[in-house]
């Protein structure tokens, strides 16, 4: 693609404009997480009575779509995409609540609709969608001191992890809250706050162990290994022994044919064991460089929107990596959680695809009269 600096089209101004580098990471990621599902899913597929490349497939119905969705969402100018992320946050909203009447439970949670042969997951499409409404809301509350956008961003944010909790989802409910809390505390949130949202949030933490049974029993499985059931995660770790420092080759390795979530949650472990230590690092690298890239960019911006907005997506981008990661590496108890790009994973795929898209486009450079679109 060549477009000339004095190109005045649309898509002449989006090449010269929107982030390159962030762009080419990204879809080295995309292109990571088809190699490792064609490597890892057959054997997952075979294990379950569907034909090999079962889920190989699926997936690679939503690959060429999210990368669309991506371009596309990053061509549009910051008001747009404001009105894209409000419109998605209030039909996430409804799906979810459609979940917990019209949902099929799988693995004690409620979490999926179906629509004919189609299965969604609503909550991955709230965290990119809410990142971008609560910004808006905070940021007309900084601007106009009469506008109640916190109380409203607070709301949402209630509603939000309402919905979540009654899944239950205490994984993605996490992420919701640290989008919340690094956006309020961006817009201007007074430090006595700041104490009071850490002590509410270890009481959270701690209310949940004691309400939820599974988070009781994943930290009681993260403390001491033989008090339950922790099959997946000492598996994975002796994935990442056995692969060493290159991998034990393409298709060689052993942890896919018997890790019952191989090519979701425990990716990480069939790269580390078929490709080593060498690709895990490199595949780390690429996130931080997608968040800090990205942030460095949302610091050199005036429009406290854009900031609140872009800095809310790349926290649920980085997080969302970190606890996958952390999980698969016994740092922290296991969540549930996709890792973006490369897990197994249609609604992921779509609204990582979607955020990113709008971060692409919050991160783009303006120029002149471009000030007055936003």
């Amino acid at each position: 693609m060549s477009f000339g600096r004095t190109d005045t089209s649309t898509l002449g101004r989006w090449w010269w404009t929107v982030d390159r580098w962030s762009i080419a990471a990204l879809l080295i990621l995309i292109g990571v997480g088809v190699l490792l599902t064609m490597a890892a899913s057959p054997a997952v597929a075979e294990r379950i009575g569907a034909e090999p490349f079962h889920f190989v497939r699926r997936q690679f119905a939503f690959l060429l779509p999210s990368v669309v969705l991506m371009l596309g969402v990053s061509v549009l100018p910051p008001r747009q995409v404001r009105r894209l992320a409000v419109l998605g946050f209030l039909m996430a909203v409804v799906l979810m609540a459609a979940v917990l009447g019209l949902g099929a439970e799988v693995k004690g949670a409620t979490r999926w609709l179906t629509f004919g042969g189609l299965t969604i997951q609503p909550s991955e499409f709230v965290k990119p969608t809410f990142a971008v409404s609560a910004a808006w809301m905070f940021a007309e509350c900084r601007l106009n001191p009469g506008f109640p956008g916190k109380i409203i961003a607070t709301g949402m944010y209630v509603v939000v992890a309402a919905l979540l909790l009654a899944e239950p989802d205490v994984g993605q409910t996490l992420v919701v809250s640290s989008i919340w809390a690094a956006e309020f505390f961006i817009a201007g949130l007074p430090m006595i706050l700041v104490g009071g949202l850490v002590l509410l949030g270890m009481g959270g933490g701690v209310a949940a162990y004691f309400v939820f049974p599974h988070v009781q029993s994943r930290v009681a499985r993260f403390l001491d290994p033989q008090a339950g059931d922790a099959y997946q995660v000492m598996t994975a770790l002796n994935a990442f022994r056995h692969g060493g420092l290159f991998g034990t080759g393409p298709g060689e390795g052993r942890v896919k044919l018997v890790l019952p979530d191989a090519h979701t949650d425990f990716i990480l472990a069939v790269a580390g064991e078929e490709f080593g230590v060498i690709l895990c690092l490199a595949v780390v690298a690429l996130f931080a460089f997608v968040v800090l890239r990205g942030l460095s960019r949302l610091m050199r911006d005036d429009n406290l929107f854009i900031v609140l907005a872009g800095g809310g997506l790349f926290v649920q981008f980085g997080l969302q990596a970190l606890i996958n990661m952390a999980s698969t590496l016994r740092l922290m108890p296991t969540k549930g959680m996709t890792l973006p790009f490369i897990s197994y994973g249609g609604s992921s795929m779509l609204a990582l695809a979607l955020g990113m898209g709008m971060a692409l486009s919050l991160t783009r450079t303006r120029y002149g009269g471009e000030e007055a679109e936003r």
